[in-house]
């Protein structure tokens, strides 16, 4: 082959090379698409991407177990009125990451799982405790931070009551099959006051009973009334893509 060719069929390879090479850039590019962008927000501020549950001012995203809301509202606050009942979600859930403030109540003379006890039931079946265990030991599966009568929280990282404490809850919902059949166990992952106090432990199922749980993957969850005077404010969710069954 003379050198003309030669110098012909080089330039050819290293044109097709070269095309390959920025194709295979371009699909890397594509590939690894950058993340949206969120607005983080702040302690008083959701997201952006948030659903905003309770800000303050109503009652709307709510509604009671046998009808209209009813816990007060006031000064920005809305507090457990003792004997009304549970308060639910208008809307349903899947996968979610869930922020909220909680209160127990300063004045009391109850002691152990009496003492300022509320909670937040996902689906309406899986628990995490809410209650006052700020120098009052309870049963350790039933304290603040805990999956209830299941997983005891890393630690303890309750302050005073009377003041103001965070939950940021990831909440991974079981997979059920066709028949109803639970084949993927959900998961939670909990910080307390900014501590995490369950590490993307299984839900082993419901929590209180044995009653089966339905298997839809949305269902709206609850705020408990115990009959403590426990207070919340500020509670936000950001729906998650589902967590992929494998």
């Amino acid at each position: 082959m003379t050198s003309g060719r030669l110098f012909v069929a080089g330039s050819l390879a290293t044109a097709i090379l070269l095309t390959l090479c920025m194709q295979n850039v371009a699909w890397n590019i594509q590939a690894n698409k950058a993340p949206r962008a969120v607005d983080p927000g702040s302690t008083t501020r959701a997201p952006s991407d948030a659903i905003v549950l309770f800000d303050g001012k109503n009652l709307d995203e709510w509604v009671g177990r046998k009808g209209a809301a009813s816990w007060t509202v006031e000064d920005g606050i809305m507090t457990v009125a003792p004997g009304q009942g549970d308060m639910y979600t208008k809307r349903k859930f899947g996968d979610i990451q869930l922020h909220m403030e909680w209160r127990t109540p300063a004045a009391t003379k109850r002691k152990g799982e009496s003492k300022g006890n509320s909670g937040i039931k996902f689906h309406s079946a899986y628990e995490i405790q809410v209650l006052d265990n700020y120098k009052n030991q309870s049963n350790p599966k039933g304290q603040a931070g805990s999956v209830y009568k299941q997983h005891i929280p890393l630690v303890n990282a309750c302050r005073p009551p009377g003041e103001w404490q965070t939950y940021d809850i990831i909440f991974r919902a079981p997979y059920y099959d066709k028949d109803g059949k639970r084949v993927k166990m959900g998961t939670f992952t909990v910080f307390h006051n900014g501590i995490l106090v369950q590490d993307k432990v299984n839900i082993l199922g419901r929590t209180n009973s044995n009653k089966p749980v339905a298997p839809d993957y949305k269902q709206p969850f609850f705020l408990q009334d115990h009959g403590s005077l426990v207070s919340y404010r500020n509670i936000w969710v950001r729906e998650l893509k589902r967590a992929p069954l494998d």
